[in-house]
């Protein structure tokens, strides 16, 4: 596989295809917005800057990367030639099955199709395609260009050819591929999302204050971020967004997600995104001051 598109130019979509291209890999970026394309091209330079400055990178492999990548907005265009498309669009389960039909009409026939879904089943997905054995999740983790793991998801009919080259791949990639199976939330947002929803739970109920219960995280479990920071930092929409697929695919009220992150996602206080959450970011960086209503 030498031709990689990417579909979705945001966080994780213009972090993947940063990786791809810087790791030899032709890779086309595409979104519906040009200005999303633009943005995600500043990204990646001042990521790759970043590099440099750490003495992990060198301006000629900056300028080489940068030369492998390339963006647009016509997605039959965009898919033509791929080897591999990785799909990165925002965490919506009929966003996800509508692009993935599309997708499989216009992808040739031995491109494998993977998502980099945080929650939603690969094998629904993959049931929207003629071509299920070739489909895949592969789960980045954010910041992509840092953090090691990517996690795959096998789903149902997924072939052990297209696992074995996914595996491959992300190998070549200088990350860590581990495998798991396709159950709600996977490995890591099973997990990770009832923590970050206990935490919100335990605000609302008035346990601690914001700044209470990241510093116990943080210094009692040798957490980087407390759950409520990290819960801004992915964003408080998408974390509601994988507790309803936990609640709705596995039944258990324990999934059921906290009222509080319910109000604040319908009040558009999403996190680091919207400028507000649990924390102030309209400065520029995490205010210490938060709202008296979270406390």
């Amino acid at each position: 596989m030498k031709k990689i598109t990417v579909i979705g130019a945001g966080t994780m979509g213009n972090g993947i295809a940063h990786v791809f291209a810087q790791s030899g890999f032709n890779v086309q970026l595409f979104d519906i917005s040009e200005a999303a394309l633009e943005r995600a091209l500043v990204t990646i330079g001042k990521n790759m800057d970043r590099q440099i400055a750490k003495e992990r990178m060198s301006e000629g492999d900056k300028k080489a990367a940068l030369d492998r990548l390339h963006t647009g907005t016509n997605l039959a265009k965009s898919v033509s030639h791929a080897d591999l498309i990785v799909e990165a669009a925002t965490e919506n389960k009929e966003i996800k099955f509508n692009l993935f039909k599309q997708l499989d009409e216009l992808a040739p026939a031995h491109c494998i199709l993977s998502s980099n879904t945080s929650s939603i089943s690969i094998t629904k997905i993959a049931a929207q395609t003629s071509r299920p054995d070739k489909v895949i999740g592969m789960h980045f983790m954010n910041p992509v260009p840092v953090m090691k793991l990517v996690e795959i998801i096998r789903g149902y009919s997924t072939s052990n050819e297209t696992m074995n080259a996914v595996v491959e791949m992300s190998t070549s990639l200088g990350k860590v591929p581990v495998a798991c199976n396709d159950y709600s939330g996977f490995v890591a947002n099973r997990i990770l999302m009832p923590m970050i929803n206990e935490a919100i739970i335990s605000l609302h109920e008035g346990v601690a204050g914001v700044h209470e219960i990241d510093t116990i995280m943080k210094l009692g479990m040798a957490h980087p971020m407390g759950p409520l920071q990290l819960a801004d930092f992915i964003g408080l929409d998408v974390c509601l967004s994988i507790m309803n697929v936990l609640y709705e695919g596995l039944g258990n009220t324990k999934y059921a997600p906290c009222p509080l992150l319910v109000n604040m996602v319908a009040a558009g206080k999403l996190g680091v995104k919207s400028s507000e959450g649990f924390y102030d970011y309209s400065s520029g960086v995490k205010n210490a001051t938060v709202s008296n209503q979270f406390n």
